[in-house]
């Protein structure tokens, strides 16, 4: 008996990205299998195919992570009341956010427990009892956990949610110097996550005072940008705790050199699934997900186009053929997979595979069979190169190699494009409203960055612009320069935006 072939299917997105981008997004995400909806509002499923790209992020950062001589772990996810509160900052930077305990059962707790939005406070009092001596330095931990942070608006997938998974490391040194120096080398690999694996430019940079890490010395960040949008989001920070967390729970140790007291200097620093999401938003198109070649799921799809006149032993040997090719491909080291589904068409597995995102559809019919070909088509420029057979695992690698690198260079000229330099307040909201972001000259002060709040919140409908970082990257300062807000002498160029 014949299959019943099941008739194509409108498979393709409803919104478009340049007209209505939340509601893109809202569609990209589920249509293309990368999350599902959940009772909870700000709670996600993550479904098998957002969750090996973070796999792959995973093992990537976790390589570099442990190439700095951090070793994993893993702590409670509760933290008492007395130590969330122990760290006035921190405590009043996270209170909003916090979920809190209260019931077991039907019996009240004597105390609320709090369920983690960091670590901070749960594994700090374990440090003062494991850190005595400056031979039990340096300290390096990392944990890929869960958080929780309750509090928000405007909950978005992979973007804000209540409930998400990251890495934070924690560690702690003898000395300011050398916690300065894993601050950068871990802002590095955070960069490397970005550029190198999802394509994403970023900007690396230090956050002002005002959008500093609660409790902490100073904050870096990588900021990525979604043009489509015109708003920037904070990509993952490296903190430089200071001593004040080790002064709140007595973490000291006695010096080489006299035999001392000191205080330990600490960092933490975290990466999460935040960074899906971003990558979702600056390479989705209209057909769907377009994910780079290094985290994609599948690099390739393999789909057979078989006719109708075919005898049953050629249609076996289609399908024999494109199995053929997927464990070559899987054999040289590429992920890969035939659809082998009889019930749909081609065109409809076109659209599906598209839709998700795979970098490479690798069409086999007829024709090719005979020819020892195959068609290798790219999913984010739809150029088609006719391939042979045994030349596909050369071919598959090196076009995977080339779509990375040129996803990357189009992201990064499409964000230069977008970037304003302003040097007065008048130029300063219609360039917002352009969807761009602002590099000014700034005095550095926390009143000044409020009234930039404030003015650019009541001048536009587009929303409050506030500071993203001070980059690292700094072009020349002329003596004399003054504050585009203030008027004041001005410390640095300082990156402004919109922001998720």
């Amino acid at each position: 008996m014949a299959k019943e072939v099941k008739k194509d299917t409108k498979l393709g997105l409803q919104a478009k990205k340049e007209d209505d981008f939340g509601s893109w997004y809202s569609q990209v995400v589920t249509s293309g299998e990368m999350i599902e909806y959940y009772d909870i509002s700000g709670c996600y499923i993550l479904r098998p195919w957002s969750y090996a790209i973070w796999d792959e992020i995973k093992n990537h950062l976790d390589a570099g992570i442990k190439g700095l001589g951090v070793e994993n772990c893993y702590f409670p996810m509760f933290v008492p009341k007395k130590a969330l509160e122990s760290e006035k900052d921190h405590v009043e930077g996270f209170a909003p956010e916090v979920a809190w305990v209260t019931r077991s059962g039907e019996s009240e707790l004597d105390e609320p427990i709090a369920v983690r939005p960091t670590s901070e406070t749960v594994m700090y009092p374990i440090f003062s009892n494991w850190i005595r001596s400056h031979r039990d330095l340096p300290l390096k931990l990392n944990q890929w956990c869960n958080v929780v942070r309750w509090e928000f608006k405007h909950p978005t997938p992979f973007i804000r949610s209540r409930e998400f998974l990251w890495q934070e490391g924690h560690t702690a040194f003898a000395t300011k110097a050398e916690a300065d120096v894993e601050v950068r080398q871990v802002l590095d690999l955070y960069k490397s996550v970005y550029e190198d694996l999802l394509a994403v430019p970023c900007i690396q940079g230090v956050k002002s005072e005002k959008e500093k890490f609660a409790g902490g010395l100073y904050t870096t960040t990588v900021e990525a940008f979604v043009p489509t949008s015109g708003k920037a989001i904070q990509g993952a920070t490296s903190h430089c705790l200071g001593q004040n967390f080790a002064k709140m729970f007595n973490i000291e140790f006695e010096t080489k050199e006299k035999g001392e007291q000191a205080m330990v200097w600490q960092n933490s620093w975290g990466l999460t699934t935040r960074t899906i999401g971003v990558m979702v938003m600056v390479h989705g198109d209209d057909k769907g997900l377009v994910l780079p070649p290094r985290v994609a799921p599948q690099q390739v799809v393999i789909i057979n186009i078989p006719n109708s006149k075919l005898s049953e032993a050629d249609r076996l040997g289609l399908v024999n053929g494109a199995e053929s090719i997927n464990q070559t491909l899987r054999s040289g080291g590429v992920r890969s997979k035939t659809d082998t589904r009889e019930n749909y068409t081609p065109g409809w597995k076109y659209n599906h595979w598209e839709l998700k995102g795979v970098p490479i559809r690798c069409e086999f019919g007829p024709r090719d069979m005979k020819e020892g070909n195959c068609v290798l088509v790219r999913r984010d420029t739809n150029a088609k190169v006719v391939c042979k057979i045994a030349d596909v695992v050369k071919t598959v690698k090196e076009i995977c190699e080339t779509m990375q690198a040129e996803m990357l260079a189009r992201a990064v000229a499409k964000r230069n494009s977008q970037i304003t330099t302003v040097l007065e307040w008048k130029d300063f909201v219609p360039a917002l409203d352009k969807k761009h972001m602002v590099i000014a000259p700034w005095c550095e002060e926390v009143e000044s960055e409020e009234l930039v709040k404030k003015k650019s919140n009541d001048e536009s409908d587009g929303g409050a612009a506030k500071t993203l970082c001070i980059p690292f990257v700094q072009p020349p300062l002329p003596a004399g320069t003054k504050c585009f807000i203030t008027g004041k002498p001005a410390k640095s160029w300082t990156l402004w935006g919109r922001s998720y």
